[in-house]
């Protein structure tokens, strides 16, 4: 008889977007899938880290993180959010975002509780719940500004609410919550006594346009916020090192000593010479992010009318490096048919937009591409493309 495996484990799958990145190194595809950039990381947070390595930094670092990184965070969150952080009561720096949140929530959530999630959503949110012992409980955004009703996302909050998930920028659509919507949904956290879990990885990759205020925003600097909000992050996007796996949690003192207790016991601490790193990459001038803004957009920019021009209908985002599309004009029966053709035979690698659902079907004609590639890579994917045009 064989041995079964849990019955968290057992009800969700593998990474999607992982697998995606997999098939395109098989069948050669240009990997528009997994979002981690082809070029280069800056050469002097490069240079610190192997400095820190010469210079023998590789025991254990405090468990919560070495007091340089978390200094160094406490500056540079006050200075990009105006928010004064204890960085010896009010930091946990852990291994990447995707450790932080399910810190987060293993230390705060207890079994049965909810944890709202808006979907489309970034694939891990659902097993982060499942793993946590809570009930997910999914409030569309509707293309195409990615909204949600109001009085469906009231609903969905009761007395079994813990906390609600907010990414922000948002993976997969790009979407920038507005403050508005930002401040009902601190309305609501405060009404029904709930925490927020604020994904903040994407903060510094924003495209103001005409006629939109397109800012961040964090849910901790909303009144009444600071005390109830998680702030998870990481140095993966902003510095271009999604590999090095160190992220970091911000919160307050008494909700930190539980993230810091779950952190030690699920994998002690981040890489020692990275967070000496970390320290120099997070007290860069301003101009660093203004630099990687303008990168982004150019990117983005690039890709976009290729897609249009291939068929695809486009969602622009307005922050992350993310863009969702609609396939419906390609007439194959789901998403993830077309992007098993696309991978094979057209050579473009994509993810199926069913994994950001709870249920499949809502996804089954949308997939999303990544732009946090090099110029020679999105030209190549723009070649290949012409393959798919002749489908349309």
């Amino acid at each position: 008889m064989p041995h079964r495996i849990s019955i968290k484990a057992g009800s969700f799958t593998e990474s999607v977007i992982r697998e995606m990145t997999r098939e395109a190194m098989k069948y050669g595809a240009v990997n528009l899938s997994q979002g981690f950039p082809d070029f280069a990381a800056p050469d002097d947070i490069k240079r610190v880290a192997m400095q820190a390595i010469a210079d023998d930094i590789n025991q254990y670092a405090i468990t919560w993180g070495a007091r340089d990184f978390r200094e160094a965070i406490a500056r540079k969150t006050k200075w990009y959010l105006g928010l004064d952080i204890d960085p010896e009561t009010e930091i946990t720096v852990t291994c990447g975002s995707t450790e932080g949140m399910i810190a987060a929530m293993m230390a705060t959530v207890d079994p049965g509780e909810e944890v709202i999630v808006f979907e489309p959503f970034y694939e891990n949110y659902s097993p982060d719940a499942i793993l946590s012992d809570a009930r997910p409980r999914h409030v569309p955004l509707r293309a195409p500004d990615w909204t949600f009703d109001r009085e469906e996302l009231r609903a969905a909050f009761s007395k079994q609410t813990r906390a609600i998930i907010i990414c922000n920028p948002n993976n997969p659509t790009g979407k920038v919550f507005t403050r508005e919507e930002m401040e009902f949904i601190a309305s609501l956290c405060r009404e029904f006594d709930a925490l927020c879990f604020t994904d903040e990885i994407y903060e510094h990759i924003l495209y103001p346009r005409a006629g939109a205020a397109i800012e961040h925003i964090s849910m901790a600097q909303l009144e009444g916020m600071r005390e109830r909000t998680v702030i998870v992050n990481s140095m993966s996007k902003t510095y271009s090192v999604t590999g090095w796996r160190v992220g970091y949690c911000i919160a307050p003192p008494e909700i930190t000593s539980g993230i810091r207790k779950v952190h030690d016991f699920l994998t002690v601490g981040a890489a020692a010479p990275l967070q000496a790193a970390g320290a120099y990459a997070l007290s860069l001038p301003p101009e660093y992010y203004d630099v990687l803004q303008a990168d982004y957009r150019a990117r983005r920019d690039l890709l976009l009318p290729v897609l249009e021009k291939a068929g695809f209908r486009t969602f622009v985002p307005d922050g992350a490096y993310y863009i969702m599309t609609d396939i419906s004009n390609f007439g194959f029966a789901d998403d993830v048919a077309f992007t098993r053709h696309l991978i094979r035979e057209v050579g473009v690698a994509c993810v199926p937009g069913s994994s950001f659902y709870s249920v499949p079907e809502r996804g089954s004609q949308q997939v999303r591409f990544c732009f946090c590639k090099k110029d020679e890579t999105l030209q190549l994917a723009a070649e290949r493309f012409e393959k798919l045009q002749s489908r349309v």
